[in-house]
């Protein structure tokens, strides 16, 4: 069993979520059960399913659990972008957000076809 806390990539989503957090106080409180709930959660399902991975029993299983952290990472970008776009966050601090969640995106990616190279599956070109 691997320790998720001694991934880069976890590292790095659990700060983008604890980020995301912050970032939402501020949003507009009937938002509470809209877009700041939302993006909340897809936030939180990047570690989660880093994490959730490295409890399972073999590197397909857990590389699996990568692709839906990546799905996660690409659906909490669209949210920031939409928090900008409504004027929720502000044009600066969303295009930080954003660059760390294509930074984990970039590093989970990586760490995938490391997996593949593992268990003999050929990286896609």
């Amino acid at each position: 069993m691997r320790d998720f806390k001694k991934y880069h990539i976890w590292n790095l989503s659990h700060e983008l979520t604890l980020e995301t957090y912050s970032n939402t106080n501020s949003f507009p409180k009937d938002e509470i059960y809209g877009l700041t709930s939302q993006i909340r959660r897809s936030s939180t399902t990047i570690p989660a399913n880093i994490s959730e991975g490295c409890g399972r029993d073999s590197d397909l299983e857990f590389n699996r659990f990568l692709t839906i952290a990546l799905g996660s990472a690409s659906e909490t970008e669209y949210l920031i972008i939409l928090a900008k776009g409504l004027g929720f966050i502000e044009d600066n601090q969303a295009s930080v957000l954003v660059e760390k969640v294509n930074v984990i995106k970039s590093k989970t990616h990586q760490l995938k076809q490391k997996l593949k190279l593992a268990y003999g599956i050929k990286p896609k070109a």
